[in-house]
């Protein structure tokens, strides 16, 4: 190391002053030989101090030389001398700007005069270099967090009745951290399109779903609690809003992007629930992701425990407990609906939710949010109940209880049909949506009615006369729910606002009927023409209603597979050799192939809608012209 390199000899007495004494360091020897060469103990010759010697360069030898302690003390002084005037350059740049913008210098002055005394020397080797050397297969070093130790805790405001794991700390509390500029700060969409989107949601849609956003009346104060719930309001305003809808993948990809970010983050709070339910709500990629990471949060902060302060009164257990029924809510949406066991759990908060109502807090959007935790209370039973199970036929035994889960429905919708009143924001949708869902839970129950029966060409087949019944019901609760949609203009226009449910439930009722009309009509007594009639208007509407909304609405390609499902069913097979028995209602196209269903087991919920990406919805090419058959299975 050439001369140039070393310190001045007033930077090396400053170091001699941090250590308090201005005595010369008694370490003074300078290393002049290679590392293979002192291991030879041979003398090392190097043309100017420079590696490699000549004894290493002739035999073809990795030539270092280690630094002395001396010459690491040295440079330190060079590092801390340089990064002394950085911090000052930064220092004066600050007040500059400070100045011309007229705000303080927050005081870094002071600030940095403590970092500069506890400022840390990048690490330095004080052993030989080759030991440190990586090899061609040592695996590269990684920077690992520490994990966080768990301790034993005795709380003294407990007594010994308390959580178990209320002993153990660690994991359990919660760590705070700076927030990070959210998409308007990062400049993805401006503050004015922002403040649409939040109007489009605020307005309309968080009427829908019982005034998610609580308290929250600005984006002003959405932005300064979470930014996913900010992402959340923009991605599913910019989903149903006929101005900003180009901005709907930009929005989509930062929540996305977020949620990823925060899956195993302690710092989520309320808000972020609240984020994560409007998505699950509306992204119907996202939804049963959204919501089991809103379970797990809403867990991990006891939100079911709030029930007990609010009914007591306290506005923060009330603001917990309402929030903990909008989780419950939407799991059971996204469970119950797909053959899924739900993840909250039922107990004394869901109990208790027609309690609530009774406090000083309640409002009317909460009776409505009621009204769902119970009827979701009734089809969880129903789910624990007959399990999804499609190939094995409801037993003799079972149909009473099947008859007392009906019974419960009937009484949930004579409880609160006549409950609500007009909404400014979304008109009679509360009153209407009561009975909406009536029916969705009428479907879901007496479709199993069909489970375990199978569909035998050429013989006349027959139900009980107890499970006849329930079929029938089912068939006149699809038909109700199809009725709605052609008749009630008002309703429709909630098409494009109400959460991923509806789609899902219309989806099914369509495929129901279908089903039933051409491969259960001699096991019911049904009008097939009648049925298919109103399957027809359906789509027709459907299609109208879809062409105003976001290409990515869930509905747009629901109505498209619906509309080639009716293609299909109206298509004219070839002569058979034998024909079908006649049922009490023939529809003229009866007789046609239906070989395209034999993909859908058996008949049930789950079967005939099991997944939002089933082939008959997402496959551009599954049901393709009406020339074409579908190979077994496809």
């Amino acid at each position: 190391m050439g001369d140039s390199a070393l310190p001045s000899t007033l930077e090396v007495n400053a170091l001699r002053d941090s250590f308090g004494d201005r005595k010369p360091p008694d370490i003074t020897r300078k290393i002049t030989a290679c590392v293979a060469c002192r291991k030879q103990k041979v003398k090392c010759h190097m043309r100017d101090g420079r590696v490699p010697c000549s004894r290493c360069k002739k035999r073809g030898l990795s030539c270092s030389v280690n630094r002395s302690l001396q010459t690491l003390l040295e440079q330190d002084v060079t590092w801390k001398g340089a990064v002394a005037q950085k911090i000052k350059q930064l220092e004066d740049a600050i007040s500059r700007i400070a100045e011309k913008v007229d705000i303080d210098d927050l005081g870094m002055q002071h600030q940095n005069e403590g970092h500069l005394d506890s400022a840390t020397p990048p690490a330095v080797e004080m052993t030989n270099v080759e030991a440190f050397s990586p090899t061609p297969d040592s695996p590269p070093r990684e920077r690992e967090r520490p994990i966080e130790p768990w301790g034993v805790t005795l709380d003294p405001r407990g007594g010994p009745a308390s959580i178990p794991a209320s002993c153990l700390s660690g994991n359990l509390q919660q760590t705070h951290s700076a927030r990070r500029p959210d998409l308007i700060s990062n400049g993805l969409i401006s503050m004015r399109q922002a403040l649409a989107l939040f109007d489009t949601y605020h307005l309309r849609l968080d009427h829908f779903l019982y005034r998610i956003l609580g308290d929250h009346i600005s984006l002003d104060s959405v932005r300064g609690s979470s930014n996913l719930l900010t992402a959340a309001v923009c991605t599913v305003g910019a989903l149903h809003s006929p101005s900003q809808g180009h901005l709907f993948q930009t929005c989509y990809s930062e929540f996305k992007s977020l949620v990823s970010n925060q899956t195993f983050s302690r710092n989520m709070n309320e808000d972020d629930i609240r984020g994560l339910c409007i998505g699950a709500f509306w992204l119907h990629e996202l939804s049963w992701a959204l919501i089991g990471n809103a379970v797990r949060v809403a867990s991990d902060i006891n939100l079911h425990t709030g029930i007990y302060k609010a009914l007591s009164g306290d506005r923060e257990g009330y603001m917990q407990a309402r929030l903990y029924y909008l989780v419950y809510v939407c799991d059971h949406h996204f469970s119950i609906a797909y053959g899924r066991p739900p993840m909250s759990r039922e107990g004394f908060i869901i109990d208790s939710a027609g309690k609530l109502l009774e406090t000083e807090n309640s409002t009317e959007d909460d009776a409505r949010l009621v009204s769902q935790v119970k009827e979701w209370s009734i089809l969880g039973q129903v789910f624990d109940t007959f399990g999804v199970d499609v190939d094995t036929a409801i037993q003799t035994q079972i149909i009473p209880q099947l008859r007392r889960y009906s019974i419960a429905l009937d009484t949930w919708h004579a409880d609160w049909i006549q409950s609500f009143q007009e909404n400014c924001r979304v008109g009679n949708y509360p009153a209407k949506g009561v009975g909406f869902h009536f029916h969705f839970a009428k479907l879901y129950l007496c479709s199993h009615a069909f489970r375990g029966m199978p569909v035998l060409e050429n013989t006349t087949q027959y139900f009980s006369p107890e499970l006849e019944e329930v079929a029938n019901s089912g068939v006149l609760s699809a038909m109700s729910i199809l009725r709605v949609i052609v008749s009630d203009a008002e309703f429709r226009s909630f098409l494009n606002g109400l959460p991923l449910y509806f789609d899902t439930m219309l989806a099914f009722a369509v495929v129901f009927l279908l089903k039933v009309a051409t491969k259960y009509a001699t096991a019911i007594r049904i009008d097939t023409e009648k049925i298919m009639s109103l399957v027809s208007q359906t789509i027709s509407v459907l299609r109208e209603v879809t062409q105003v909304m976001h290409r990515q609405h869930l509905l747009v390609t629901i109505s498209e597979g619906l509309e080639k499902l009716l293609l299909k069913c109206q298509t004219p097979a070839q002569p058979r050799a034998t024909a079908y028995p006649s049922s009490p209602a023939t529809y003229p196209h009866a007789q046609f192939d239906t070989s395209w269903m034999e993909s859908i087991a058996s008949f049930d919920f789950q079967s005939n809608f099991p997944d939002l990406d089933d082939w008959w919805l997402h496959s551009s090419g599954a049901l393709g012209s009406t020339a074409q058959t579908l190979p077994p299975g496809s």
